[in-house]
């Protein structure tokens, strides 16, 4: 049966999450047939938020120079293709596809706004000051807002690998950060804070369980996590074993980078 507005509206309802702003991360296929798509499914979702962010990173953009820092998880001079087919940041240019469609349906919305990072940006409505606060030096700046705001994650048919606020916690935990570059109007602008690799984050699973709320909407399974105890629990695996949570690629070189340290 397909899922309808009513349908989801009554569902995110359940989900008491009226009073929190939140940062979802969505893959709009796993819940299956969705009568309207992407726009249905925010619409249901904004009555039943304070406020919604999601990332609507642009990777497009990105350059790799020929020389550059050392220890930087990136092979210099690499990728010069690439850097031929990269494209001007401005604000309205879509949402990398490996965010999913629903981040780039919520910076289309008449009432959404959106960071100005030229890699990381977030969009978002009723989350004004936190994307005000993110900067070139510090891209996560609109996750430790909302944190500080007694936000919530909502992760909608997806995993940790996908949660950015894990990204947030190895910063706080003192984890190697990387510097990328990016081409915008301006010129080529250097960004610091760039975050590794996320592919091994479900292995934090069983370590949030017991403060994770659990729900089936469709086919997809939806989590919400309360903001600061994920970045507690984080941050305290990652000052026990600062290798902690790392990927199992033996080719990923900013996964390497840490190991190596």
């Amino acid at each position: 049966m397909p899922l309808t507005y009513a349908s989801l509206e009554e569902t995110f309802g359940q989900l008491r999450l009226q009073q929190f702003p939140v940062l979802a991360h969505a893959s709009l296929r796993a819940f299956g047939h969705v009568e309207g798509g992407a726009e249905t499914l925010l619409s249901a979702l904004l009555p039943n938020v304070a406020a919604l962010m999601m990332p609507t990173h642009t990777y497009n953009t990105m350059l790799t120079p020929r020389i550059g820092p050392p220890n930087n998880g990136i092979t210099y001079g690499q990728q010069q293709d690439l850097n031929k087919m990269a494209e001007f940041y401005h604000p309205h240019l879509p949402a990398d596809r490996m965010m999913g469609i629903l981040p780039e349906a919520l910076r289309q919305r008449p009432e959404a706004l959106r960071s100005m990072h030229p890699i990381q940006s977030f969009a978002g409505v009723n989350v004004k000051r936190a994307l005000a606060a993110q900067t070139l030096q510090d891209p996560l700046a609109p996750i430790r807002l909302l944190a500080e705001s007694e936000g919530r994650i909502l992760l909608l048919g997806v995993d940790h690998t996908a949660n950015t606020t894990i990204h947030l916690a190895e910063k706080l935990a003192g984890r190697r950060q990387f510097t990328r570059w990016a081409l915008t109007p301006e010129g080529v602008v250097q960004t610091e804070g760039f975050p590794g690799c996320s592919a091994g984050f479900q292995a934090l699973a069983p370590d949030v369980e017991a403060f994770t709320q659990r729900t089936k909407i469709g086919e997809a399974e939806v989590l919400v996590i309360p903001m600061r105890p994920l970045i507690e629990t984080v941050y305290k695996r990652l000052k026990r074993n600062p290798k902690d949570l790392l990927c199992s690629n033996p080719n990923c070189e900013r996964c390497n980078e840490v190991r190596n340290l």
